[in-house]
Order: C-alpha cells, then structure tokens, then sequence
C-alpha cells in the first residue's frame, strides 16, 4: 500500500514540474517590447499620426511610439491624417529608429 501511495505522490509532482517549465517556456518567448523610439534625423520640424495621437517633432528630437504591430504612423497636417510613412512592425520594438530610415 505504501508503495502505491509513493508512486502516486511522485507521478503527481512530476506533472506539476512538467507545468511549471512549459509555462516559463511560454512566458518567454510572448513577452516584448511595448514602444519603440523615433528619432527625426530630418532638417524640419515635423507632424505625425502615431497610430494613437498626434505628435509635432522638432528636428533631432525624439518620441516614443507604442508597439502596436500592424497600426500605420502617418504625416500629420493640422491636426488630419496624410499620408502612410510605415506599419510598425515586431522587429521595430524596443529599438530606436531614424525617420531617415523608414521613408527610403
């Protein structure tokens, strides 16, 4: 009798250990960044849509833009949406990134 209650136990904590380390794999490879940077490497001041608001960039400054992968940062004209310059996409997170680059 004894001998079944200790296969059980072990069979019982074995599937637990086997959980745990499935659930750390997972946690893993699902976290990211959530913004990335944007640098205005341009020589004027300029409007952008982020996706989720307007932002006006002076030259060389820099914003942070939340890593929503698939929204569209567009140019900006008096607070209305232009033109699309680029998707964010999952590999632009946790980076930061020159305008210059993205409108080639």
């Amino acid at each position: 009798m004894k001998s079944v209650l200790l296969i059980m136990y072990f069979s019982f904590v074995g599937l637990n250990v086997v959980n745990i380390n499935n659930t750390e794999a997972t946690l893993k490879v699902t976290t990211i960044e959530s913004s990335f940077s944007l640098i205005n490497d341009s020589k004027e001041k300029i409007s952008i849509h982020t996706g989720t608001g307007f932002v006006s960039l002076n030259k060389g400054s820099k914003t942070s833009i939340g890593c929503n992968v698939g929204k569209e940062v567009r140019w900006a004209n008096e607070g209305k949406k232009g033109d699309v310059i680029f998707k964010i996409t999952a590999d632009m997170c946790g980076k930061t990134l020159k305008l210059s680059e993205l409108t080639k």
